[in-house]
């Protein structure tokens, strides 16, 4: 049983066909840029060790725990810091861009976030950051710390003016503590420059879900990179996540309106005040196969004093549901399967060791559908013998209101998000 439970961590976390060389030479070139997994064979930060899937699944359920608790401070305008019993939490996005930060530019490989704002990156000195690699302020000659009285300060949580002019602020990131200030340089992405970047300069870091070489916000909010590249990329972009089975591990993002795809399905963006950074859309019914699924429309109700309703996040890793939308999704899975004998592995309540009947399911948006294919909602070994349903119901008591579309069933699929239209398209494209 192990050993099936190994070659099942195998598929998920590392390239089928290691034996073949990786393109990790790919250049971004234009306004994209390459995306990749942090456990791509390209990237730096991929796990040097194979753990056991019961491990490996320990880890994601923490993982996205952490995440769905970030989530939820946002809405209570407060911190929320993960508890953890005999073990650690992480909270790291999954995925990575190179950006070019100062004159003359230093690359760091920086985390992007879909529902977070604020830039920051650790700066040489750091106290508690990774010992990865650091932005040296003083080694650009565009750099420039911001005073208190720029109205940028008022827009980061927790500023701290007390000792200098020079604004500092504290926040927190899953279960880490940060400690920054406030600074503009110059950021170039592929070959475009933007001239005085608002960022945080880390100084001091605690706890274990800091990205190694810093975070890219893709948020809505006034200090994300849609806001401060409006001019540039009048606040339009995409994305396409490739499969964690692909070898190349690496996909692409691309910011602005002129290299996106002109035919796509799109929903309505909706915009919840109280959680500005989330891309909120109106889902409506979810079908397994070819049947609607009997869900209670309050399970998706859209309402920004709860926070209840559902948003596309790229850090969490699995989709969770509201408890009655999920148990529902998984009971006409299961009546699906018939009589096939249900197992568990980790946290996943609906395994099977026999070939899964549904071919599809398909969430309903308010104007569009996407149907999502096997790849994107199972999790199956190496060879072929157990199959899980990649899906979960939303924790009690942390976000228990939100239903949270994440990345492993956004994989292979092109993400658009045009914020001036207020709308989120989805199409599917193999960029694995």
């Amino acid at each position: 049983m192990r050993s099936l439970l190994f070659s099942v961590a195998i598929i998920l976390f590392f390239p089928v066909a290691q034996c073949l060389t990786p393109k990790c030479d790919t250049r971004d070139r234009g306004s994209t840029l390459q995306i990749l997994h942090v456990n791509s064979p390209c990237s730096p930060f991929r796990t040097k060790s194979l753990l056991s899937w019961e491990h490996s699944v320990l880890q994601m359920q923490s993982k996205d725990y952490s995440r769905l608790q970030y989530l939820s401070s946002l809405v209570a305008g407060r911190s929320i810091a993960p508890i953890a019993s005999g073990r650690t939490i992480t909270q790291n996005p999954t995925y990575i861009v190179r950006a070019k930060i100062g004159t003359p530019s230093q690359t760091l490989l920086m985390a992007v976030d879909t529902s977070n704002d604020a830039a920051f990156v650790p700066c040489a000195g750091c106290v508690g950051c990774s010992s990865s690699a650091a932005f040296n302020p003083s080694l650009s000659s565009s750099f420039k710390p911001l005073p208190c009285g720029a109205p940028q300060c008022s827009q980061v949580p927790n500023p701290n003016c007390g000792v200098t002019t020079t604004c500092g602020y504290n926040t927190t990131y899953g279960n880490s503590a940060i400690s920054a200030t406030l600074a503009q340089d110059n950021v170039t992405l592929a070959i475009d420059s933007i001239v005085g970047y608002t960022f945080g300069c880390i100084r001091t870091s605690t706890g274990t879900s800091l990205p190694a070489q810093g975070l890219l916000g893709l948020g809505r909010g006034p200090l994300s990179l849609v806001t401060q590249s409006s001019s540039l990329y009048q606040s339009t972009f995409s994305y396409c996540l490739p499969s964690y089975k692909s070898n190349n591990f690496t996909g692409s993002l691309r910011l602005g309106p002129n290299i996106q795809p002109k035919r796509i399905k799109t929903s309505p963006l909706l915009r919840n005040p109280r959680r500005s950074s989330l891309y909120y859309v109106n889902l409506m019914a979810i079908r397994v196969g070819r049947r609607v699924v009997n869900i209670p429309p309050s399970a998706f109700t859209f309402d920004p004093t709860t926070g209840a309703g559902t948003v596309f996040d790229s850090g969490t890793v699995f989709t969770s549901l509201v408890k009655p939308a999920y148990t529902a999704v998984r009971d006409e899975f299961r009546r699906r399967m018939g009589n096939a004998t249900i197992s568990t592995l980790g946290g996943f309540d609906t395994c099977y060791t026999v070939p899964v009947t549904v071919p599809t399911i398909t969430f309903m948006f308010s104007g569009m559908n996407v149907t999502l294919p096997q790849d994107n909602f199972l999790i199956r070994s190496t060879a072929g013998t157990t199959s899980c349903l990649a899906m979960a119901g939303a924790p009690d008591n942390v976000n228990s209101v939100l239903n949270v579309i994440a990345s492993f069933q956004q994989q292979n699929h092109r993400i658009l998000i045009d914020v001036p239209n207020s709308k989120l398209g989805v199409a599917r494209e193999a960029c694995s």
